[in-house]
C-alpha cells in the first residue's frame, strides 16, 4: 500500500493496531498461566475480555472508514510478546517473575498507548469524529490497564520480590 494521505497512514497504522491486538490476545492466556498472584492473574484474564472487545472496536473503525480490516504485522508487539515469552520461560522466583510479568506487559501498554494516541490525533485531523470516539475508548482502557497493573506492582507484587 502507497502511502499518499493521511487517510492512508491511518489505515496503515490501524492494521499494525490490528495485529498488535490480534496477538496479544494470543500471549495474554500464557502470561496468566505464568503468574502466581491471582491478582495478577485476574488482571491479564480481564484485560483479554477488554483486547477482545478492542478488536471488535478496530473493526468498526474500519467499517466506518470504509475499509476492510486486515493485518498489517507489527513486528514492535512481535519483538514485547517474544520477550514476554522469555520472561515466562525465566527460572524466577516466583514473585520476582510476577514482577517480569507486569514489566513486560507494561511496554505493551505504553506500545500500545502510543499507537492508539497516534491514529486517534489523525482521525481527529481528518474530522472522523465517530472513529476518534471509538479510539479513545481504547486508548482509556489501554491507560487503565497500565494504571492497574503499576498500583498492583507498587502495592504487593513488587514488595513482594523484595
Amino acid at each position: 500500500m502507497k502511502l499518499e494521505t493521511l487517510s492512508d497512514l491511518l489505515v496503515e497504522q490501524l492494521q499494525d493496531l490490528y495485529d498488535a491486538e490480534t496477538r496479544i490476545t494470543e500471549a495474554l492466556p500464557k502470561m496468566a498461566k505464568a503468574a502466581t498472584s491471582t491478582k495478577l492473574k485476574a488482571a491479564f484474564e480481564k484485560h483479554l475480555k477488554e483486547t477482545e472487545g478492542q478488536i471488535a472496536r478496530l473493526e468498526q473503525v474500519f467499517e466506518h472508514l470504509g475499509q476492510k480490516a486486515k493485518r498489517k504485522t507489527c513486528k514492535a508487539m512481535k519483538g514485547l510478546i517474544e520477550e514476554g515469552s522469555e520472561t515466562i520461560k525465566e527460572d524466577a522466583e516466583p514473585e520476582v517473575k510476577d514482577a517480569a510479568l507486569i514489566a513486560a506487559a507494561q511496554r505493551v501498554e505504553h506500545y500500545e498507548m502510543a499507537g492508539y494516541g497516534t491514529v486517534r490525533s489523525f482521525a481527529k485531523l481528518l474530522k472522523q469524529a465517530a472513529v476518534v470516539r471509538l479510539l479513545e475508548q481504547t486508548y482509556d482502557e489501554e491507560k487503565a490497564t497500565d494504571e492497574a497493573l503499576s498500583e498492583l506492582a507498587e502495592s504487593t507484587i513488587n514488595l513482594e520480590a523484595v
